[in-house]
């Protein structure tokens, strides 16, 4: 009765009660412990339920009617359904045992004995089902979903690297083809420079279904230029493309090989402003076929001018944080580029930006220098260039290689503060920096060994780790990692899923790595899967564990599906003698 106050809206005992009740679930639900405790349990022991919302056939169907404890979901498993709920085919909800959550909250709110016990129970109830556990379940969704969007940043980021450190087909003369139906086929035929020599269009495909015509070209352009490998775009009317192509080289007297690239991206780059201004008279899908062909002779030098987002060997790489996303996938690509080094006097500006301690202004200015005053003869040259300073130059100079200067070291990783311990160090061993140029070193690091690691490294005046990376860098100057990577593999005939078999061994790149296991491209214009099951006979709990973006991996089928053109296929069953 003390409480009745028709001015604040309290009008009857009922009221003053429903009032306090209100207050009482209020204080419950803000209570940290409280929530800490219903936390823990709700991660050990919820379950995601998601249930079909139409009878449509779609993408999600494996979601339709699916339950799964919280701590065993899968990261593709909750941005799958995540994408399933927003676009309304699947309805989800978290699903806890009410009564232990009741338990948790009674426990530390409830003086049993107190005329006040059953209202505060009511009370709590209340708390739980009005206020805590929505909260609660959002929180629960929005921990996993950011624990999934990471571990799918991170597979991004582990496909991304084997993408880009792709080992290059040098100074081959190659024709980049772009596939398309009405619009025909983009020609473009590249030197081994990446310079592009001719371009024109042909219509093997339909509707035209000018083959003849087309091959007549083909064979002209090889020719005249001394093709030897042919890049395949692996877009719309890859296929037919292919099996032109294939059907061509067994024509032609030329050895010329082909392979089918990923031309993810390509389109984007294109069209960009970036593309416009390497190719200004060029149309936007010739642009993309000497993409294809450059991502064949040097996939770095030609990934670097793409957003790493519009590559494609993510999963579900739309539904994460785009700001983490992108800064991941940049720090990969400039750990990439600087892993190899960047000849000042070839690089594009896309390619010099990625190097630690230039931007696009100063890269733009590199070449603009470069243009201006001839190609660089000295890594000091680079303190020349406009609005690129000490510090700048500190931070690029080990990775920046300049091949036309008298100074060997500049063509290596050596850091120029390293020179003078360079030289110390070769004269202790015997040597001099004309051995570095023509990598007579192979004796180096037993000269060392047989010195001491510790006194050689003191006698030039740097530490012992600095000592190994420079021995390493001196023996193989200006090494490129790529070249110990396999080589990409080059096709000469097509297949169609229609010729494969159950039981059929074959050969071919990994071209995707996700959480539930690996696509292998076994050339029938359709990736076949590894499960993550019949990757290896041992319990890996990745697949990027064992394989990446590039590995060539024999493969044996297991099941194929042609209707739905679904390959199944498996590493650990491969016969020992295939």
């Amino acid at each position: 009765q003390d409480y009745i106050d028709p001015e604040k809206g309290v009008e009857s005992v009922e009221d003053a009660l429903a009032g306090a009740s209100d207050i009482i679930a209020e204080m419950i639900s803000d209570s940290a412990d409280i929530r800490k405790e219903l936390r823990a349990m709700m991660l050990k022991k919820s379950t995601l339920i998601s249930q079909a919302t139409k009878e449509d056939d779609s993408v999600y169907r494996l979601y339709y009617d699916f339950s799964q404890p919280v701590f065993k979901l899968q990261g593709h498993q909750i941005l799958a359904i995540n994408r399933g709920e927003k676009e309304e085919f699947l309805k989800v909800n978290i699903a806890c045992n009410r009564a232990d959550s009741l338990d948790v909250i009674q426990a530390a709110t409830v003086k049993y004995g107190s005329s006040a016990t059953d209202f505060v129970i009511a009370a709590g109830e209340d708390s739980y089902d009005r206020l805590m556990f929505p909260s609660m379940e959002r929180e629960i969704r929005n921990h996993f979903t950011d624990m999934a969007g990471e571990g799918a940043i991170k597979n991004f980021a582990i496909n991304l690297k084997p993408l880009i450190m792709q080992p290059p087909v040098k100074g081959k003369v190659t024709l980049g083809l772009d596939p398309a139906y009405r619009t025909g086929c983009k020609i473009a035929v590249v030197d081994g420079t990446g310079k592009v020599l001719d371009t024109t269009v042909i219509y093997p495909t339909p509707p035209h279904n000018k083959i003849e015509e087309a091959k007549a070209v083909l064979k002209k352009l090889i020719a005249k230029h001394g093709v030897c490998h042919i890049a395949i775009g692996n877009g719309t009317a890859s296929r037919e493309s292919e099996n032109f192509v294939a059907e061509l080289l067994c024509e032609i007297p030329q050895k010329v090989s082909y392979m089918v690239v990923n031309e993810a991206g390509a389109s984007v780059y294109s069209a960009s402003e970036l593309g416009a201004a390497e190719f200004p008279a060029f149309d936007v899908s010739l642009r993309s076929a000497v993409s294809i062909a450059r991502r064949l002779q040097d996939p770095m030098a030609e990934l670097v001018k793409i957003d790493p987002k519009s590559i494609g060997v993510g999963q579900y790489q739309h539904d994460v944080p785009q700001k983490r996303l992108a800064e991941t996938l940049d720090g990969v690509v400039e750990d990439c580029v600087n892993s190899v080094g960047v000849d000042v006097n070839t690089a594009s500006p896309s390619l010099l930006s990625r190097v630690s301690g230039l931007n696009q202004t100063t890269a733009k200015n590199v070449v603009a220098y470069r243009d201006e005053n001839g190609i660089f003869t000295s890594r000091k040259q680079l303190l020349k260039v406009p609005k690129l300073g000490p510090k700048a130059f500190e931070q690029c100079a080990g990775f920046i290689r300049v091949p036309e200067s008298k100074q060997v070291l500049d063509n290596t990783a050596v850091h120029p503060e390293s020179y003078e311990a360079a030289e110390t160090l070769l004269t202790l061993c015997g040597y001099s920096l004309q051995d570095v140029k023509i990598e007579g070193l192979s004796q180096l690091t037993e000269k060392v060994k047989a010195i001491g690691e510790e006194k050689a490294a003191a006698a030039c005046g740097i530490g012992v780790p600095t000592l190994r990376d420079l021995v390493k860098e001196l023996i193989k100057p200006g090494r490129d990692p790529r070249d110990e990577l396999p080589s990409p593999l080059l096709r000469t005939t097509a297949m169609e899923i229609k010729d494969l078999t159950a039981g059929m061994v074959l050969t071919g790149p990994v071209r995707n790595v996700i959480d539930f296991g690996a696509f292998v491209d076994i050339g029938v214009h359709q990736d076949g899967l590894v499960h993550i099951s019949q990757i290896c006979n041992r319990y890996i709990r990745h697949p990027s564990e064992v394989l990446s973006v590039g590995d060539i991996v024999n493969v044996v089928v297991l099941e194929v599906d042609e209707k739905k053109k679904r390959i199944g296929l498996s590493i650990k069953q491969v016969p020992p003698d295939a």
